[in-house]
Formats: C-alpha cells, structure tokens, sequence
C-alpha cells in the first residue's frame, strides 16, 4: 500500500525553508568567529560570488544577514588561510566547503561540455598555450591573470571579456586543475595547483561516481532548501533535469526524501524528513539579490508571494525599485525592498529608494528596517544612514531613522 503524501500548509513550508537556510535561529550574542562562519557555509552548502560592489562584495552579506556584525577577514581565512571553503562554478561561481569538492570532480572532467565561451575556445585552437601556462605554475608558483602580457580584446563590456590568458586560466580553473589559492584586494583570483591548495585529505579523497557525486549535492541542496520542488533541488547547483530526477528518486527510495504537497505551489515537492518545523520565525535581515534564499525567483513567488527581479541590466528609466535592491526580511516574511549605496568616501550608506509590500504594518517594518540598516552600516564602517526620498516606505523610514535605539 502507498504511503500518503503529507500535505504541508504553504505557512509552514516557508518556515521550514526559513529554518533550513538559518533564519529561525537567534543571531549571536557574542563575537562571530570562523566557528560560526563555517557552520553558515556548511549549512547552505554554496555562497555565491558576484563581481558587483555597490553594497558589499555578495560573498559578504549571507553571513551578516544570518549571524550579524562579523569581522570580514573571517570570510577570508575561511578560504585563504584555512580553506575550509573553495572556489569552484557551482551555482554560480560560489564558494563551497571543501567537503564537496569531490562531488563536482564529474563537472570537472566534463569541461570540454561543461564549460563556455573562451574557456572552451582557447582550449580547442590553443592546447599548448593552456598547457604551458599550468606548466609555468607548476614551476613557477601562484599566478595573476593580470601578470600576463596579454591585450584584452577590443570588445565592449568587461565583465566576460578575457584576454586569452585569462581564458586559459579560468579553463583549467574549470578542469579542476587549478584552484582559488586566495583573492587579492581588488578581487583577482590567484590562481595555484589545486594539490597545493586543498587540504590533502581532501586531495587524496576518492572520485565518486557520477550518479553518488550528485546524489551528495541533491541532498546538500535539499538540507539548504528544506522543502523544495524538482526545480528547486536542480537549480541549487545547477545540475541537468536527468541527472536531478535520477537523484531525487534515489534519495526518495533510500527515505532521504519524502514527497510532500504544498498548497498553493500546484507541483511535487520534496521535504527531508527530519527538517525543523518552527511554530514561527522570528527574523530580522538584507538579503542579497544573490543569496540563496532567494536566487530563484520562482521559489521566492511561491514561498513569499514576492516578486523580485534584480533591474541592474535594466535602462534607469524603466527601473522600478532601483538598482540594487536587497529584500527585507522580517519574521517570516519579505515586507519591503530597498536600494542601498555604499557611498565609502562620504561614509554614508544612501538609501537610494525604499518600497513595502502590500498590507504590512508600515511603521513597524520602517522601525525595523531603520535598525537593520544602522546595524549594516556600522558594520561596513560607514557613519550614517541616509534615505533619498524614493519610494511609499521613504518617508516613514526617514522618520525611523531619526529616533534614537531604531
């Protein structure tokens, strides 16, 4: 006889994913050191890396928005000194624990599929350029991309528009043959033999299977989601629809996973059994447009009713909340957004539009945000907080912010 499938109120699967990602715990009372950082880490399995600096390197903020006021250089050990965490294109380029390193070996050796663009390229018309370079580091020891005397192709952007050396680099980057050995201060990677990078245990662990590799990250990913759709588990470390079915079916047979209807959501959905049910959340955090609670904008819909989209490639003209724009989360829900500014040389954080969500108690999440915008500033070592005057929830925090202990 089949076993019923739970049916989960759409409240309860959003604190579960809530309590999954670390929002049902308390912040920290005391000073937030590497214990507590790789906890965070280890916990989501993968913190995205993202080149924009408007706020805050992206890397930063999931840390802060869960355990608060934390020393940056933390983060760093974390990768450079210790490394406990590594580099690699998981979800993004992300930051991982070093545990599954192992478990993206498959993605490794498939770059030649895997990977893109002039990656791939120069490999293919170049395959003594790329071999000489990890030649040169072997020998020679870590490497800048900008220590080669390569030009940059005349092409507008600059985001994707890599020298040839630096295509090579980020090709055996992707092979796995290199690794992350640090970030300079203007964020370059610094490019090392992954054996000379990696704890040698981690080094001299075993490649598993394709099928186990991804078994490892489906169940990373449904710990860091709680509950979650196909969809969801896939995207999370960005895995193929067959590769992601198989996994989940395995996991499901094994008891890993138990499937599960969640109301409103209209599709299968998949709960790992012992995943706390907090009876309420009690939050309070910015979120990065990156962090994972909210990188798929879908799942943030059917968790929040939140429709979120990041408008940095959008005209300024057909903005609607601005440029860069962090959710706000109180309790168990995203009641407001707001575009935020490091502005370092006049030690501001500029507020540069603020909006709320249908129905909520205005002046509370004003009083709220007021604080939790202090609390970012002093952390990022700028004096004050500033609101421009844009959106329905400007005046009020405005006020907010003028009122002592907000």
């Amino acid at each position: 006889m089949q076993t019923p499938v739970e049916r989960i109120p759409a409240p309860l699967a959003r604190r579960i994913a809530l309590a999954a990602q670390g929002f049902a715990d308390p912040r920290p009372t005391g000073p937030v050191g590497t214990r507590q950082l790789r906890r965070t880490i280890e916990r989501l399995g993968v913190v995205q890396i993202d080149s924009v600096n408007v706020v805050s390197r992206s890397h930063y903020l999931p840390y802060f928005s869960r355990l608060g006021p934390y020393p940056r250089a933390a983060v760093d050990q974390l990768a450079d000194a210790r490394h406990d965490v590594f580099e690699y294109w998981a979800h993004e380029a992300s930051f991982l624990p070093v545990r599954l390193q192992p478990s993206l070996r498959w993605r490794m050796a498939a770059a030649e599929q895997e990977a893109w663009g002039s990656m791939t390229r120069v490999q293919r018309e170049r395959p003594e350029y790329v071999a000489a370079l990890l030649e040169r580091i072997r020998r020679d020891g870590p490497l800048r991309a900008s220590q080669l005397a390569e030009a940059r192709p005349n092409r507008p952007g600059t985001m994707w528009n890599w020298h040839e050396g630096k295509a090579a680099l980020e090709y055996l980057f992707f092979t796995g043959a290199l690794t992350a050995r640090a970030r300079t201060a203007g964020f370059e990677r610094v490019y090392d033999l992954t054996e000379r990078v990696l704890p040698a245990a981690v080094v001299q662990t075993r490649t598993p299977e394709r099928g186990d590799a991804v078994r490892e990250l489906v169940r990373t990913a449904a710990r860091g989601l709680g509950v979650a759709t196909e969809t969801d588990l896939r995207d999370y470390f960005r895995l193929s629809p067959a590769d992601a079915r198989t996994a989940i079916a395995e996991l499901t047979d094994a008891g890993e996973l138990a499937p599960v209807e969640v109301a409103g959501w209209g599709r299968p959905a998949w709960l790992v059994p012992d995943a706390r049910r907090p009876r309420w959340v009690r939050a309070r955090a910015l979120l990065s447009p990156f962090d994972s609670l909210v990188w798929e904008r879908p799942r943030v819909e059917r968790l929040f009713g939140f429709r979120y989209r990041l408008e940095i490639y959008t005209p300024a003209e057909k903005r609607v909340h601005g440029y860069y724009v962090l959710p706000f989360l109180l309790g168990d829900a995203l009641v407001a957004r707001v575009d935020l500014k490091a502005d370092r040389k006049a030690g501001v954080l500029r507020v540069q539009a603020a909006h709320a969500e249908t129905g909520v108690d205005v002046a509370r999440v004003a009083r709220e945000l007021a604080a939790e915008l202090r609390l970012m500033a002093a952390w990022s070592e700028l004096d004050s907080v500033e609101v421009a005057g844009a959106g329905d929830l400007a005046r009020d925090l405005t006020a907010a912010l003028v009122v002592p202990g907000t």
